[in-house]
């Protein structure tokens, strides 16, 4: 599944192209990829223009001006396609569609603008979901209600980050920055990353972090989401941006996929263990477990 970064790239490649336009008719083949009244759909979608593409955590948000917006989740295989005479960009996870004929058999939803240009939401397993909604009631949903602060918003201090992780204190720090109730969007690769940053074992229980190490720890979140988010995120499980370039994010990962490889801060082996049921890269001399 992508994380903050490839859905914030999606993001910044999608504004740019979809801005303005006008919707003429949608088409959609799968009832829970597109979960809307058809009357919704013709009151407050079709005639209307996009004024805004949003990102919560990983769900894209694009804003109509009927004070209605679509809120997407590409899940593991979902991508959106933008096709016109002079424009082909493909965003998301990477098959032929990208660079096929479409709508093909794994297109959801066909969003067609008055200009003749196209907007497809293609998914293979049919995991992701647009839904339309008025604008005012997204942060009802439970997903909503529940996800974590956003990590590169100005509102997210050391204390915040110190007070959401306090919330699971007795557990071990990687299966918190995994949980999207306590921060939002950061997945394996940026947790993995953030931790050798600040030095962290991925097992070492909250309440065993000293506070220096958690102030270094919020600045490791932000600068290596940052840093993929400048780099096109990080292609994993070959995930692409908005143009349909891979992100460049792994070519300066420091300990990520790296296991068998020197650290690049002290040149000991990196192991890759379990954490949270994931696969976990570390360095054991700078990340040391708390006896």
């Amino acid at each position: 599944m992508p994380e903050l970064p490839e859905v914030e790239t999606v993001r910044l490649g999608l504004k740019k192209l979809l801005v303005g336009k006008q919707l003429d008719n949608i088409k959609h083949d799968w009832p829970k990829s597109f979960p809307n009244a058809v009357t919704d759909v013709e009151n407050f979608a079709i005639g209307k223009n996009i004024i805004n593409i949003r990102r919560r955590a990983k769900v894209l948000i694009i804003d109509l001006n009927s004070q209605y917006s679509f809120v997407i989740h590409l899940k593991m295989t979902g991508q959106m396609v933008f096709r016109s005479e002079a424009y082909n960009f493909g965003a998301g996870h990477p098959n032929d569609s990208l660079i096929g004929n479409l709508p093909d058999k794994s297109t959801r939803v066909d969003i067609a603008f008055t200009d003749g240009s196209h907007l497809f939401f293609n998914d293979q397993r049919k995991f992701g979901w647009m839904r339309l909604m008025p604008t005012t009631m997204i942060q009802e949903l439970d997903f909503f209600k529940k996800v974590g602060p956003e990590p590169l918003s100005k509102t997210f201090t050391p204390a915040v980050l110190v007070e959401r992780l306090n919330r699971r204190s007795r557990s071990a720090i990687k299966a918190v920055l995994l949980d999207q109730t306590v921060l939002a969007g950061i997945g394996n690769i940026y947790a993995d990353e953030s931790l050798w940053g600040a030095k962290i074992h991925p097992l070492t229980t909250v309440c065993d972090i000293p506070k220096n190490k958690l102030k270094t720890l919020h600045q490791e979140i932000q600068f290596v989401l940052k840093l993929a988010i400048e780099k096109g995120g990080s292609t994993d499980k070959n995930y692409v941006d908005a143009e349909g370039k891979k992100g460049s994010y792994m070519d300066f990962a420091r300990v990520f996929r790296r296991e068998g490889l020197s650290c690049p801060r002290c040149g000991t082996i990196i192991l890759k263990i379990r954490a949270a049921g994931r696969g976990t890269h570390l360095c054991p001399k700078c990340q040391k477990l708390p006896r």
